[in-house]
């Protein structure tokens, strides 16, 4: 069997055509991905065990269990309850992109509390007793003196879980959606040629994955900079 390299040069273009769809995906989840995790930081550390006990509860079972299955319920499962049908969010649960987007926001959701949580947790005792000295609330210390320090901490983790749900928007394809990989799987279908097409969907994926490590370097450099000074 011969390597196509030319079928390789030919299908890069056709697949980043699904480039605005798997964009999409990755950012609107994670930026409600993000905002859940917020959510569920706050009811950890909240000192409630009615708040602490449902969020870990909920990152357990979403940690526990795999992104495919959490997808294929909610795009099969869901739609089977009628006050689901009948509610607000059916307008996005009737579509394959907006399960995609639940499934992966609830599940990036879990992931991302717990490196928040991390982060909030590193943060040094002494820091916080010389708040409280200088007459801080407890308002005030969580905004002006943990936010930052626990961004800084929490971020090299949070940015290999962009990296992951980049990843994991792949299996978005498995639900009829048309993105990068979407339009591989239907390429491979038309060529018989699983090796080379699958080959330009790796090299695509880490090429994005360069972007994304270079951004977030960037990033952490910027938010470090005065700790490399003291240094």
């Amino acid at each position: 069997m011969s390597f196509d390299l030319y079928l390789i040069v030919e299908s890069v273009p056709l697949m980043l055509s699904g480039i605005g769809i798997t964009l999409k995906l990755l950012v609107i989840s994670a930026f409600l991905g993000l905002l859940l995790a917020i959510l569920l930081l706050l009811m950890r550390i909240s000192g409630k065990w009615y708040l602490d006990w449902p969020a870990q509860v909920y990152i357990y079972v979403f940690r526990g269990t795999p992104i495919l299955v959490q997808i294929f319920i909610v795009y099969y499962g869901f739609p089977q309850f009628e006050f689901i049908r009948d509610s607000i969010f059916w307008p996005i649960l009737r579509e394959p992109a907006g399960c995609a987007i639940v499934a992966l926001s609830l599940n990036t959701g879990a992931y991302v509390s717990e490196i928040l949580r991390g982060g909030v947790l590193g943060v040094g005792k002494g820091l916080l007793e010389a708040g409280s000295a200088l007459g801080m609330s407890a308002r005030q210390k969580f905004i002006y003196i943990t936010t930052p320090i626990a961004v800084r901490l929490a971020l090299p983790a949070y940015s290999n879980d962009v990296i992951s749900l980049l990843k994991s928007t792949a299996l978005a394809s498995t639900i009829t959606i048309a993105d990068m990989t979407g339009i591989a799987r239907t390429i491979v279908a038309e060529t018989y040629a699983p090796y080379e097409i699958f080959i330009s969907m790796a090299i695509i994926y880490m090429a994005f994955t360069w972007v994304l490590q270079k951004s977030f370097g960037l990033i952490e450099g910027y938010l470090g900079r005065y700790a490399k000074r003291e240094a």
